[in-house]
């Protein structure tokens, strides 16, 4: 799997309507060409994007695997909490409503801003709520509930602006690894390793997970302790990525399932690095197929994700049932 995701890396950089060769991007990446324009194709947009869906594919597939142990529920994914619906509410009012009050900020930098303060507003609440939630089950339908509420007002929103705007919004909402530059790929890898890093630390208390809440109880695990540092590392990964990229759907669902499929294991010092690694693979294969290679035109991310991921799960589900 690493030695996949590296070959898959480096195809990234040959893929667009622009050909480049091989020793072209030996030297741009060596710094032995400067002030051309595939030294800027490169550097500026295919690097980005390269490195954007490698720490996109490790973020949402981590955080997927972490809220599917923590609720015990192969359905829940690295959103289920609402945080992409936060995001999504920040974003919405940016676009919708911020030229009435007057912003103008840098256009990406604003919408970061907004879906970064959405995904806050909505982990800040789960956390809250946490404290006074005993049942793992009750907080996944809370938060279910509080996505539901954001997703309402979008939709008032929506109902409301211009077409310009609405246009704007969907287009967000559709995902994309492309429009990052190389400083905002340091700030989104501060988040993702941070994220990851609180991940690992509870290895061995997802393990006690599996036998149930009573019996982590039972070896001196503080529920609540567990369920907040998951919540943050969840909210680290699936927030800063939803900020940079957009909802990216299904990564997080599907690669947990594909782990546990090809390495026959519950347990998560497998299970972790496994996925982590996976993620990164679909994500970049995913992202190579939506430039569609030798064409001007970008697929959505989403799109893409959801053709390849949906049938990957149904077939792994079967092949379980059938064994």
């Amino acid at each position: 799997m690493a030695i996949l995701s590296i070959v898959l890396f480096s195809v990234e950089l040959f893929v667009g309507s622009q050909q480049i060769s091989f020793s072209q991007v030996l030297s741009i990446l060596s710094e032995k060409s400067n002030n051309t324009p595939e030294d800027f194709i490169i550097k500026n947009l295919r690097l980005p994007r390269a490195i954007t869906s490698t720490l996109a594919g490790a973020g949402l597939a981590v955080s997927g695997l972490i809220m599917q142990s923590l609720f015990k529920n192969g359905l829940a994914g690295p959103y289920v909490l609402g945080i992409s619906s936060g995001s999504g509410l920040g974003v919405a009012l940016l676009l919708m409503t911020g030229s009435a009050f007057g912003f103008s900020l840098n256009y990406s930098f604003s919408v970061v801003i907004a879906s970064s303060l959405g995904s806050m507003l909505v982990l800040v609440l789960i956390l809250f709520i946490s404290f006074r939630v005993r049942q793992a089950a009750s907080l996944l339908i809370i938060g279910v509930m509080i996505g539901t509420f954001t997703s309402a007002i979008i939709s008032v929103l929506q109902f409301f602006t211009d077409l310009e705007s609405l246009k704007k919004f969907v287009l967000w909402t559709m995902g994309s690894t492309t429009g990052t530059s190389l400083q905002q790929n340091g700030t989104l890898t501060i988040f993702v390793l941070v994220g990851i890093l609180i991940s690992f630390v509870l290895i061995k208390s997802l393990n006690a997970f599996l036998m149930g809440e009573d019996y982590a109880q039972s070896l001196g695990i503080s529920i609540k302790k567990i369920r907040i540092l998951s919540i943050i590392s969840v909210a680290l990964l699936a927030g800063s990525i939803t900020a940079y990229c957009g909802p990216i759907a299904f990564v997080g669902l599907a690669v947990p399932h594909i782990a546990r499929h090809l390495f026959k294991t519950a347990l998560h010092q497998i299970l972790l690095p496994a996925s982590l690694l996976i993620g990164v693979c679909l994500m970049l294969f995913c992202d190579i197929i939506a430039q569609l290679p030798g064409s001007d035109y970008v697929l959505p991310i989403n799109a893409v994700t959801s053709l390849i991921g949906a049938p990957i799960v149904i077939s792994v589900i079967l092949n379980r049932n059938l064994a």
